[in-house]
Order: C-alpha cells, then sequence, then structure tokens
C-alpha cells in the first residue's frame, strides 16, 4: 500500500498530552510545556508508526460553530467556560496552562515544516472530513482520540482508516471499514455514513447530542442497518406500512424534529472551505532548523523535539 496521507486531530491530541505528561515539565522560566513535549512525542511516535508520505494536523478554528448550535442549542453547550465577567458562551473551558501552549505548538509545526490546515467557522473533524472525502491519490489515516471521527471511514476511491487514540498510543487501534462494521454491526459497505446516523440515534452526552429516549447502540445499528440512513428512517415513519414496531414508532415520533435536525450536527462538513499553510508533503528534515532549535533550547523541549527531528530523518 502507498504510504498514506496522515491527518492529525490536533486539539485530540494536545488535549491527551495534556493530561498524560506532568504539568511539572517546565520550560527554564518555569511555565508548563507538557502539551508541547507530549504532542511532539505524539506526532514523532506517528510518524514512525505510520510512515505518511504527507501529513496535515488539522485545527479547530470555530469548536463550537453557529450552524450546529443553531440546529441543537445544547450542542457542546456544558463545555461552555464559566468564569467570572465571561459575556460570551462561545469561549471553550480550557485549561489556562493548555491554551497558552497552543501557539508554541502552532511555532513548532510552522519550523518542523509540517502543515496545518483549517476552515472558519468549522471543527478539525470538518476539516478532517473535507480533506479525506477529496484525496484521490493516497490511502489516507486520521489520528484521533474521538469517535466522531469514524464516519470518515471508507474503502474507495482511496482507502480511509481511523487511527484510534482512545486508550493512548500504545494501545492504538486501526479501525476501517470491516472493524467499524464488526464493531458496532453496521453493513461493511457504507458503515462510516452508517456510524453517524447511528451516533445521531444513540446521541452523545459528551457533545451535548440527546439521541432519541429509549434507543441504544445495538438498537441504532439495527435500524440504521435497516433503513439505512436517517433519512431512510424518517421516510419509513411517514409510511404506515413500513416494518416498524408501534412502540419504536411511536420513540421515533416523539424524536421526528431532533432526527431532522441531528444529521446537519453530526455528520462532517466535507465542504468545509479548508485552508492549508503549506505542501503537506512530509519534510525529511526541520524547514527551518535555527527556529526549532531556538524553540527548543528557550522553552526547554529537550528530547521532544530531538524525536520530532529523528523521525523526520528516518524517512531519508
Amino acid at each position: 500500500m502507498d504510504a498514506p496521507l496522515l491527518l492529525l486531530d490536533a486539539a485530540s491530541l494536545y488535549f491527551r498530552a495534556y493530561y498524560g505528561v506532568p504539568e511539572s515539565i517546565t520550560s527554564p522560566a518555569g511555565t508548563p510545556v507538557n502539551a508541547v513535549r507530549g504532542f511532539a512525542d505524539m506526532v514523532a511516535r506517528l510518524i514512525e508508526l505510520r510512515r505518511p508520505s504527507r501529513l496535515v494536523a488539522c485545527l479547530d478554528l470555530d469548536w463550537r460553530p453557529a450552524f450546529r448550535v443553531a440546529a441543537i442549542p445544547s450542542y457542546k453547550a456544558h463545555r461552555v467556560a464559566e468564569k467570572t465577567g465571561l459575556d460570551t458562551p462561545d469561549v471553550e473551558a480550557v485549561p489556562d496552562a493548555l491554551s497558552a501552549q497552543v501557539p508554541l505548538i502552532l511555532e513548532l509545526l510552522a519550523a518542523a515544516g509540517l502543515a496545518t490546515a483549517g476552515a472558519d467557522g468549522y471543527e478539525a473533524d470538518d476539516v478532517i472530513g473535507a480533506l479525506a472525502a477529496a484525496e484521490r491519490r493516497n490511502p489516507v489515516e486520521v489520528a484521533s482520540g474521538d469517535r466522531d471521527l469514524f464516519q470518515v471511514v471508507r474503502t474507495a476511491p482511496t482507502p480511509v482508516r481511523v487511527v484510534y487514540l482512545g486508550r493512548g498510543l500504545a494501545k492504538a487501534e486501526v479501525i476501517g471499514s470491516a472493524e467499524l462494521a464488526s464493531r458496532y454491526g453496521l453493513p461493511e459497505t457504507g458503515a462510516g455514513p452508517g456510524y453517524a446516523d447511528l451516533a445521531a440515534l444513540r446521541g452523545d452526552p459528551s457533545d451535548g447530542l440527546p439521541g432519541v429516549p429509549g434507543i441504544g447502540e445495538k438498537t441504532a445499528a439495527v435500524l440504521i442497518s435497516r433503513f439505512g440512513s436517517v433519512e431512510g428512517l424518517l421516510v419509513a415513519l411517514d409510511d404506515p406500512r413500513s416494518a416498524l414496531a408501534p412502540g419504536m414508532r411511536a420513540k421515533l415520533l416523539a424524536a421526528r424534529e431532533y432526527l431532522e435536525l441531528a444529521p446537519t450536527v453530526v455528520r462532517v462538513a466535507t465542504d468545509a472551505p479548508v485552508q492549508q499553510d503549506r505542501d503537506d508533503t512530509l519534510p525529511s528534515a526541520p524547514v527551518d532548523p535555527a527556529a526549532l532549535t531556538a524553540l527548543q533550547r528557550a522553552w526547554g523541549l529537550g528530547t521532544a523535539v530531538d524525536r520530532l527531528v529523528a523521525a523526520l530523518q528516518a524517512r531519508r
């Protein structure tokens, strides 16, 4: 198989780094750099393990897009920061010590020569979905700890798989269409889109999505397998001759408004207007070694930067 295009869910990685590496890891000035060092280590390890030819770190330019909130106001509402004097509902509750490190992570990526991409008004999931949907040259691998991205999995025209980091990088699972179908009881053909619709039915408390009361994951999988999609389910709901049991029909009718809106929220926007800062070819050496060395020394990034450089150079 050709070397993949590796799409990094950057926020997923640096949140994991922040919580996985002690905050006692600091710069010479005493500023926490645990997320930066952990992120650099993870990127280096992913390059070593997955051996990509291309790489893009995908960014959240809007963590709670207006079009999703307009459809379902509870979307991520519980994550809104509750700080004294805060007068906007659109600020995510992120630890201050992590927020301060994100610009440094972006400087590190730029000095190393690793591409970043974002889309105004969209989440990183949408950036990943758009880049994966458009890819016709290389297989795609998506590195994330977010199950929502299982929906981008496909077999053609180029395969897309998720390197799922839910249990950490050491226990990463590679999820393709077959694995996704087996895990959730979905048809292998269309397992990725099927997962998004399963998630809409099941709901997701971590994203503020209520789901359909009384429908769990297994029942959701049966419904999507039978009717193909949320839209197909709504068609069946309008057909008195469809094979919906009376109790199930009642549950779905009660949640009809939610079901009409949920796909807009749950599915990634594959048409997101993605802007990329540079070519995504993975360099065999840092593009700005002086800047990278300066960052390493000023912030005490030590062996984390050395590992990233070594991972790049190993591709020569």
